[in-house]
């Protein structure tokens, strides 16, 4: 099946109106990740500052002919100066989107959880995988794949409200939320199908707003309108969901994969809960993934700036 990136070029297309947003890039003494940055400045995305040692980003930049003389790059001796650098420029404001070079992810949100110097807020950190899957209309979020390994019930609840309030900033008003598990009805020797009717009732009850959300629901009743149309679901979430709820890390990253290995799709990685929005790319991911990564990280920056105006006024 032919590939467009079509659902992608939505969302930078979206940014096109937007001044482009000052980022810290972490360590970028890679290709993938120096080009990444570069690619989404080129775009008007992002303005980057690279924050790592000057002389290694330098020699990425010749070795592979790329033009950094627009740049500014703080100096930093190795990738956990970098990190720590690279959150501060976030907390004196200098940054509004902190970027992932090529250092290890547990080195940035290190950094970023640190209680004193880091970019903690009220929220649980949460990742976000934003598919681009061949054949189905819109992106298809999946959450928590990458940072909260077994979450608790009450962790879910801000990952569940994190990824509500993204797909709000990504100008979707629709969201429909399906707590996944192997089955649809709430069974007390499945775990992840209690926790599922409990967080529908708290979404009953307003404690998580902004979204229609149900479950347990298995992955086809989800996402197929003919699965749950055979199990007869009254629901306005079952077959039309647009996030996706994990039971824990391990079903998110093999249902993300799946869906990249296997069927073909395309995975932008946002981390979501800090001060601002986190881009957590892979050298894995394509130059779509990339920069539908630094478009999501663009809306959530220009969402805060918003709503922090509003509250000025």
């Amino acid at each position: 099946m032919a590939h467009t990136h079509e659902k992608y070029e939505r969302l930078i297309a979206r940014c096109q109106s937007l001044r482009p947003v000052p980022a810290a890039v972490a360590h970028p003494c890679d290709k993938t990740s120096l080009e990444g940055a570069l690619d989404a400045a080129r775009l008007g995305l992002i303005t980057p500052t690279l924050v790592g040692p000057p002389a290694r980003i330098a020699a990425v930049a010749e070795e592979w002919r790329l033009d950094i003389s627009r740049c500014s790059i703080v100096d930093a001796r190795h990738s956990q100066e970098a990190a720590e650098k690279a959150v501060a420029l976030v907390r004196s404001g200098q940054a509004e989107i902190l970027m992932k070079g090529s250092l290890h992810t547990d080195e940035l949100l290190g950094a970023v959880v640190k209680r004193d110097t880091g970019l903690r807020t009220a929220r649980r950190l949460s990742h976000c995988f934003v598919m681009d899957v061949p054949g189905h209309a819109d992106v298809l979020v999946i959450t928590d794949a990458a940072v909260n390994i077994a979450p608790t019930l009450e962790e879910k609840v801000d990952i569940v409200q994190n990824a509500i309030d993204m797909v709000h900033a990504l100008g979707q008003d629709d969201v429909r939320v399906a707590i996944l598990s192997a089955m649809e009805t709430v069974n007390s020797k499945v775990p992840s199908t209690i926790e599922a009717a409990a967080l529908c009732k708290m979404a009953d009850r307003k404690q998580i707003t902004g979204a229609l959300v149900d479950g347990p629901l298995a992955l086809d009743n989800a996402i197929s309108p003919e699965a749950a149309g055979m199990k007869k679901l009254d629901s306005p979430v079952a077959g039309r969901a647009n996030v996706l709820v994990v039971p824990d890390l391990e079903a998110g990253n093999m249902l993300a994969k799946s869906l990249s290995f296997l069927a073909g799709a395309d995975s932008a990685g946002i981390v979501l809960g800090a001060r601002v929005p986190i881009v957590l790319t892979s050298r894995a991911d394509s130059v779509p993934a990339r920069l539908a990564s630094c478009a999501i990280a663009v809306l959530l920056a220009n969402a805060r700036r918003e709503q922090a105006g509003r509250a000025v006024a």
